[in-house]
C-alpha cells in the first residue's frame, strides 16, 4: 500500500515536472501588428515608373551668334542675372574702329551734302536773276538757259551728296548689328549654371547637327515644372488639370502640391519592355524654405479618384488579391475575403467583407502568421511609408 502510494506521487511529479518543461519550453505565439478597419479616405493614383526630373520653364544653352576670341567674361557660375545683362563679350576692336570711321565718314558726306545745298541755293538765285536780266532784255537766252540748267545740276549734286551721307549712316547700322553680335546677353533673368569659355578662348557657335558645349547655361529657376515618365497602361487614365503630390529625395520625401498641364502625345520605349508616356507636372506655391533646382529627381503621384469616409484597410494587409487576416478576440487568425473599391499602395477601400472595428493583421508575411494560428497582438500601426 505504502509502496503503491509513493509510486502515485512520484508519477505526479514527474508529470508536473514535464508539463513545467513543456510550458517553459512550448512555441510562442508569434506577435503580430494590427490595424483596426475604420472608415477614412481612400484615392485611386498612378506614379511614374521611373524618378522624374525637375525641369526649368525657360532654359537657354547661349553662344555667341559669331565665333571669336572671349574678350570679357563678365559673370561667373551661380551667378544670378537681369534680361539684357552682358555675359560675354568677344574681342572686337577692329569692328569698333570700323564703326569709329564709319561715325567720321557720316560727317564728311554730311558736310559735303551741306556744302552742295549751298552750291543750289545760288543757282537757283543765279537763275532767277538771269530771266529778270533777260525781261529787261539785258541778258541773253543763252545766259539764261545756262543759269537754269546750272541750277538743276546744282541740286542733283545735292541730292546725290544727302543720298550718300544716307548711305553712310546705314553703313553706321551695319557695323553695329556687327558688333551686338560680339556681345553675348541674357535673354531673360536666372541664374548661370555653367560656363564654357575663359577669357582668351575661342568659342563659336553650334553647327547644325553638331552639338557643342554652350557658352553659358542660363536657367529661369523661379518657374519649374516635373516631367515624370508613366507606364503606358496608367497613362490612359490620366488627364490634364488632375491633382498631383509631389516627392523629393532631396527633401525627404516632403510633398508638394502639383497639377498635371501636359501629356505627351507619344510613348516612349527607351526600355523595350517599359514603354512610358511622359507627364509634365505644374509645382504650386511651393514653400520658400525650399531651394528647388533643375535637375532634382522627383516623383508624381497622380490623384485620379477620391473617396471620403468609406470603411478602409491597409493595402500591404490584402494578400492573394482579396483577402486578410482578421483577429478574433481569442487570439486565432481566420481569413476573410473581401469585396475590393479603389486602391493604391496606401489603403484599400473594402465594400464588404468587413465590419468596422475588425482587427487585420499588417504583417502577413512573418513566419506562422497563417489562418487558424493564435498570435500576441503587438500593437495597432498605421500601414507602412511608401519605400
Amino acid at each position: 500500500m505504502k509502496l503503491l502510494r509513493g509510486l502515485l506521487i512520484l508519477a505526479v511529479i514527474v508529470a508536473a515536472i514535464g508539463a513545467g518543461i513543456w510550458w517553459l519550453t512550448r512555441p510562442k505565439p508569434p506577435e503580430v501588428t494590427v490595424y483596426t478597419v475604420a472608415p477614412g479616405t481612400v484615392e485611386a493614383t498612378v506614379a511614374n515608373t521611373r524618378a522624374g526630373t525637375i525641369n526649368a520653364n525657360r532654359r537657354a544653352k547661349l553662344a555667341p551668334p559669331m565665333g571669336g576670341q572671349v574678350e570679357r567674361r563678365l559673370v561667373h557660375e551661380g551667378d544670378r542675372v537681369e534680361a539684357g545683362q552682358v555675359l560675354i563679350e568677344l574681342w572686337n576692336e577692329d569692328l569698333k574702329a570700323q564703326l569709329e570711321l564709319s561715325k567720321r565718314q557720316v560727317e564728311q558726306a554730311e558736310a559735303v551734302a551741306e556744302a552742295a545745298k549751298l552750291r543750289a541755293e545760288l543757282a537757283d538765285r543765279e537763275a532767277v536773276r538771269q530771266q529778270q536780266l533777260q525781261q529787261q532784255n539785258i541778258a541773253s537766252e543763252d545766259l539764261v538757259d545756262r543759269a537754269v540748267s546750272g541750277a538743276k545740276a546744282a541740286h542733283a549734286d545735292q541730292f546725290a551728296a544727302a543720298a550718300e551721307a544716307r548711305v553712310r549712316q546705314a553703313q553706321i547700322g551695319t557695323i553695329q548689328a556687327s558688333l551686338d553680335r560680339t556681345v553675348l546677353k541674357a535673354p531673360f533673368a536666372g541664374v548661370v549654371a555653367e560656363i564654357n569659355g575663359e577669357i582668351g578662348e575661342f568659342v563659336t557657335p553650334s553647327p547644325v547637327g553638331i552639338p557643342t558645349p554652350p557658352a553659358v547655361d542660363l536657367i529661369d529657376d523661379t518657374s519649374l515644372y516635373v516631367t515624370a515618365p508613366i507606364d503606358e497602361v496608367d497613362a490612359a487614365q490620366v488627364r490634364v488639370g488632375m491633382a498631383v503630390r509631389v516627392t523629393l529625395d532631396a527633401f525627404g520625401k516632403r510633398e508638394l502640391e502639383g497639377k498635371v498641364r501636359r501629356i505627351a502625345p507619344y510613348v516612349l520605349d527607351r526600355e523595350k519592355q517599359a514603354r512610358t508616356v511622359d507627364v509634365e507636372v505644374d509645382l504650386i506655391d511651393w514653400p520658400k524654405d525650399l531651394t528647388l533646382l533643375a535637375g532634382y529627381s522627383a516623383d508624381a503621384e497622380i490623384l485620379l479618384q477620391q473617396k471620403d469616409d468609406v470603411l478602409r484597410v491597409p493595402s500591404e494587409a490584402v494578400r492573394d488579391g482579396d483577402k486578410v487576416l482578421v483577429v478574433q478576440e481569442d487570439g486565432t487568425l481566420v481569413v476573410r475575403t473581401i469585396q475590393k473599391g479603389l486602391a493604391n499602395w496606401r489603403y484599400t477601400e473594402v465594400v464588404k467583407g468587413l465590419q468596422r472595428g475588425e482587427r487585420v493583421v499588417l504583417d502577413t508575411d512573418k513566419a506562422g502568421v497563417e489562418a487558424g494560428a493564435v498570435v500576441m497582438v503587438q500593437g495597432a500601426a498605421q500601414p507602412a511609408k511608401r519605400p
